[in-house]
């Protein structure tokens, strides 16, 4: 019997232990905002799943999705401000 063995090189990265580097942390930072209102609106549309909706759960969902669309507009805009001959 023969054995099958791979021709290619790995594709993984040799080490696992390679750490975010600045401008990626500096990234995270910046949607740090809208990271926690999309996790309060998955925190809300949770508690729902296995309950009837009240009057108290549909607003809280509401909220948590004004919030959500507000964080992500500040993100654009700041995405918009960023570009060269854009918004001036």
């Amino acid at each position: 019997m023969q054995t099958i063995v791979a021709l290619q090189a790995l594709v993984t990265a040799t080490s696992l232990d390679i750490e975010p580097t600045g401008a990626e942390l500096d990234a995270i930072e910046q949607e740090m905002p809208l990271i926690l209102a999309e996790v309060e609106l998955l925190d809300a549309q949770i508690m729902t799943i296995d309950r009837p909706v009240s009057e108290l759960d549909e607003r809280r969902i509401r909220r948590a999705r004004r919030r959500v669309l507000a964080a992500r507009r500040v993100l654009a805009n700041k995405a918009t401000a960023q570009v060269p001959g854009v918004g001036a």
